[in-house]
């Protein structure tokens, strides 16, 4: 008795108007700087979701040095120094712009190194540099505003804890998504560089 032949999965059905045919998904656009700084302003979550698993390290770079050059120039003391030096003022940018991209790895890195203590699953380089990235987006209207008004101003305090309120919540959604842990447990891994940030960097500025 010959076996019988095999049997073989049934042919797709014919695409019809409540039934399109199936579409090969699209290929990831190129994520350029320009669309993830200003997203994160107007499209947060679309943007991340974009980003994921993507680094960001020359965006990253480039608003750690404008942060850290707008810093810089805003101090009560670089006019002086300017107008007395300016080679040696020069080299105070240098240096402020050295330590701001220190500091800035550093919080990339404690970051993804507590999210993955607390049992994440994401990776290091898109992790850091997309940490860094939203930080000082929202950090830069502060800086803004701080340069040009009083530090203990109303309107540049109520600036500073807006713009760190708004950090916050990018954070713990990008460490969400990126790491793929509940909602606790990625406040918990940026709590403390968001708070050191906002103790160090805000409520503390350089005269």
């Amino acid at each position: 008795m010959s076996a019988p032949p095999p049997s073989h999965p049934p042919p797709p059905p014919q695409p019809t108007l409540l039934q399109p045919a199936p579409r090969e998904p699209a290929p990831r656009r190129r994520l350029w700087w320009h669309r993830l700084i200003l997203g994160l302003w107007y499209r947060p979550v679309d943007v991340m979701d974009e980003a994921r698993d993507r680094s960001a390290w020359s965006a990253a770079i480039l608003l750690s040095l404008i942060s850290g050059g707008i810093g810089v120039v805003s101090m009560d003391a670089f006019p002086g120094q300017w107008a007395a030096d300016r080679t040696e003022a020069l080299q105070l940018v240098g240096l402020a712009e050295a330590g701001v991209l220190t500091a800035s790895l550093a919080l990339g890195v404690v970051t993804h190194a507590i999210a993955r203590t607390l049992g994440g699953s994401g990776r290091f380089a898109p992790t850091a540099s997309l940490f860094i990235v939203l930080f000082w987006v929202t950090d830069l209207p502060r800086l803004a505003i701080a340069a040009w008004l009083p530090p203990g101003a109303t309107f540049v305090q109520a600036a500073t804890w807006t713009t760190w309120g708004f950090g916050y919540v990018l954070a713990v959604l990008l460490i969400r998504g990126q790491h793929h842990l509940p909602t606790w447990k990625s406040a918990l891994s940026v709590s403390v560089q968001m708070l050191a940030a906002l103790a160090l960097l805000r409520l503390a500025p350089i005269h």
